[in-house]
């Protein structure tokens, strides 16, 4: 048996076992352990059960990880996608006023487009046809976008009465936010691996006094029982066809533009980490690491959260000398007993788990490093793509906009730079 699995995932031809690559999946599993408190959290907001949104995520993320490593045996882990959840949440159902069973059913179809999608190699040419200033400006305006639903969602700002935002004044909740954030920052700066996981737990032992030994409000709430069934309250509760009318296109089609951006740009980016290409300069298997992480966006429509993608964070594993797709099987088998600590997930207050969603925003802004802000085709579509997202709680308003933008510059710039004219 154990010989047959290090056949089938080349431990001999890439020089590894099975200790090396257990190692790697502990560590990105730990690396990336806080979606499921995170992505519950989130998505809560919409009126979806958390209890039943911890099963969800661990789910998908457990199943997605485990087809990643069976079938396009590559080291990569998947999990609900950081920027879906916030667009799912504040833009789809808070903002345009679309049930989350509704918005659960944009996600299928994005899903299903993008299946075919990966099947065909479609998605070079989409790829092909958007502006990098505008593909650079998506990463950093969602990264903004994320860091403010972070900071509002701590209590840390308000709306003013002018209608602007402005900070709000220092309670015990936004005290251990700031505390948190100090934390997690110096975490990072270490070099702490799973720094973001363990920014929580200390957050949670540093609200646990409040209410208790000193203060008014007591902001950590224990639970009876910290172990429970799984909710599956969440699984096939799309609504199908009123997903399908054209008022969701807009929905769709931004779940599916930055499915398409990330995990291309993930899967790249994880393939220059650990130097993972093939004979033709291509990231190894990428066709079949495209078409799980298009079938594991569908499959979380039907399971109940927003889109997964491929996370960045399976480079943690990469670097702890992770190689072949049995790091990614290990992810998956260790999200598994999760299924049964939702009680624990929800006892974490959303003031310990902002940071996360502050610094996560500020990762994705490395995207602006490759945008020329001398060039006005470049800067102005870049600038407007960043800006609006957070402005209008909009990905979708940033990248039409954006590429509205792109196109009157470059219109007036340079007529070479529009390929169809």
């Amino acid at each position: 048996m154990f010989e047959v699995i290090k056949r089938y995932f080349g431990f001999d031809q890439y020089q590894t076992n099975y200790r090396t690559e257990t190692i790697a999946g502990i560590t990105v599993f730990l690396a990336m352990l806080y979606i499921i408190v995170v992505n519950a959290k989130i998505l809560s907001q919409t009126g979806m059960p958390e209890a039943a949104l911890v099963t969800s995520t661990v789910i998908i993320s457990a199943f997605s990880s485990i087809a990643m490593g069976i079938y396009a045996r590559n080291p990569y882990a998947l999990a609900p996608a950081m920027g879906m959840n916030v667009f799912f949440t504040y833009t789809i159902v808070k903002a345009w006023g679309i049930p989350w069973q509704t918005a659960l059913g944009a996600v299928f179809w994005s899903g299903v487009i993008f299946v075919f999608l990966a099947i065909f190699n479609v998605r070079t040419k989409i790829l092909a046809g958007i502006p990098n200033a505008v593909k650079h400006g998506i990463g950093a305006g969602i990264g903004i976008f994320i860091a403010l639903v972070g900071f509002y969602n701590a209590g840390f700002i308000h709306q003013a009465p002018s209608g602007l935002l402005e900070i709000t004044p220092l309670s015990e909740s936004t005290f251990v936010f700031l505390l948190c954030f100090v934390i997690l920052t110096a975490l990072f700066a270490l070099r702490i691996k799973a720094a973001i996981l363990l920014m929580i737990v200390i957050g949670c032992v540093i609200a646990l006094p409040f209410g208790r030994l000193w203060g008014e409000s007591t902001l950590l709430i224990i639970p009876k029982h910290f172990f429970a069934l799984p909710d599956f309250s969440l699984f096939f509760a799309i609504d199908w066809l009123g997903s399908l009318k054209i008022s969701l296109l807009p929905a769709i089609f931004t779940f599916l533009f930055i499915n398409i951006f990330d995990s291309t740009g993930t899967l790249i980016g994880l393939a220059q980490a650990g130097d993972w290409f093939d004979d033709k300069g291509q990231p190894i298997r990428i066709k079949q690491s495209l078409i799980v992480d298009s079938i594991a966006a569908t499959f979380s429509g039907i399971c109940g959260s927003s889109p997964a993608s491929v996370y960045v964070e399976s480079a943690t594993g990469m670097a702890a000398g992770g190689k072949t797709g049995f790091v990614a099987v290990v992810v998956g088998l260790l999200f598994l007993p999760f299924l049964f600590l939702a009680p624990l997930v929800q006892m974490i207050p959303m003031f310990v788990v902002a940071p996360a969603l502050v610094v996560v925003g500020s990762f994705m802004m490395c995207s602006v490093k490759h945008i020329d802000w001398s060039d006005a085709t470049d800067a102005l579509p870049a600038f407007i793509t960043i800006v609006l997202m957070p402005l209008t709680l909009s990905i979708s308003e940033g990248i039409v906009w954006g590429m509205l933008t792109w196109f009157i510059a470059a219109l007036f710039q340079d007529r070479q730079k529009i390929t169809w004219m």
